[in-house]
């Protein structure tokens, strides 16, 4: 499973799965426990893929920063979410050192950390982007 099927929703705890989509509900799966539920069709959606972090540069996509934290742990899990804050802005600076501390919140980090356990859970180890694998096999070919 690529982080482009995998789905966060404003107001909700956990990581989806899209199912299906109906006239007024997308149908979605929490990837945890398996279960489905609806979801309004109006409810802000969005895909791993698409979410980055703010530095003091630019933004860092999210399936780099996972990459990050993959090399840290050695392809383990990273420190808890529920953490203590100094500890998790710590570790978050070991990750990516240069980002904005007053545009990401520690609620920003928490969230980062959960999806990125939930995903080690799972056995989803793979958080290379499309374009990134694209990439990779043509500058591979001579």
């Amino acid at each position: 499973m690529a982080l482009k099927d995998i789905l966060v929703i404003s107001g909700q705890s956990g990581i989806f799965r899209f199912v299906s989509r109906g006239r007024t509900t997308v149908i979605v799966e929490n990837i945890v426990d398996g279960k489905r539920s609806n979801v309004a069709a109006t409810a802000q959606l969005s895909m791993l893929e698409d979410i980055a972090v703010f530095t003091e540069k630019d933004e860092v996509p999210l399936h780099k920063i996972f990459k990050r934290i993959q090399a840290k742990e050695n392809g383990g899990s990273a420190i808890h979410h529920k953490s203590p804050d100094a500890e998790l802005r710590q570790y978050f600076e070991t990750i990516l050192p240069d980002y904005d501390k007053e545009r990401v919140y520690l609620s920003d980090i928490r969230k980062m950390l959960m999806w990125y356990n939930a995903l080690i859970a799972l056995g989803i180890t793979s958080f290379d982007k499309e374009e990134d694998k694209e990439e990779t096999a043509t500058d591979s070919k001579p």
